[in-house]
């Protein structure tokens, strides 16, 4: 069971740091040269599609494989336990990326336009920030650095 969790978890980790890497690198450049807020909702409606289930399916797995490390749910904030830290750092980058995601999608993107693109890409840089931070402390399970 381990393994399977720990595979799907990566695999989602994948498609949702990917996705973000390349909106951030490759489509929101395009989109604020040529000032184009339709470019922009083109590739959310369609990374939407993929990016959203596999945050989902982090968020299962990554709760379960949390639990599997520490079934006390108390003690995932314990900062005298190493073994909380990665936890409570992977709960922190997703209750930051939450509210970034909710603040876009009900502020900025119902009044998308040429105007507010800056205000859009102050909320997609952060989120791929988060995301590569979520595979980094990921990887801190295995190399400690973060206990």
């Amino acid at each position: 069971m381990y393994g399977t969790l720990l595979l799907l978890h990566i695999l989602a980790a994948t498609i949702w740091t990917g996705g973000h890497i390349v909106l951030s690198c490759v489509v929101l450049p395009r989109v604020l040269k040529e000032r184009s807020p339709e470019q922009l909702l083109r590739f959310e409606s369609a990374y939407e599609k993929i990016g959203m289930p596999a945050l989902i399916i982090q968020v299962v797995t990554g709760v379960m494989l949390a639990y599997r490390l520490i079934p006390d749910f108390s003690l995932w904030f314990d900062m005298s336990n190493p073994a909380a830290h990665p936890i409570a750092a992977k709960l922190t980058l997703l209750l930051l990326t939450v509210c970034f995601a909710i603040d876009a999608r009900f502020r900025v993107i119902p009044k998308l336009s040429e105007k507010n693109l800056i205000d859009m890409a102050w909320h997609i840089i952060p989120v791929t920030f988060f995301s590569v931070l979520f595979v980094a402390v990921g990887v801190s399970f295995r190399t400690g650095w973060l206990s």
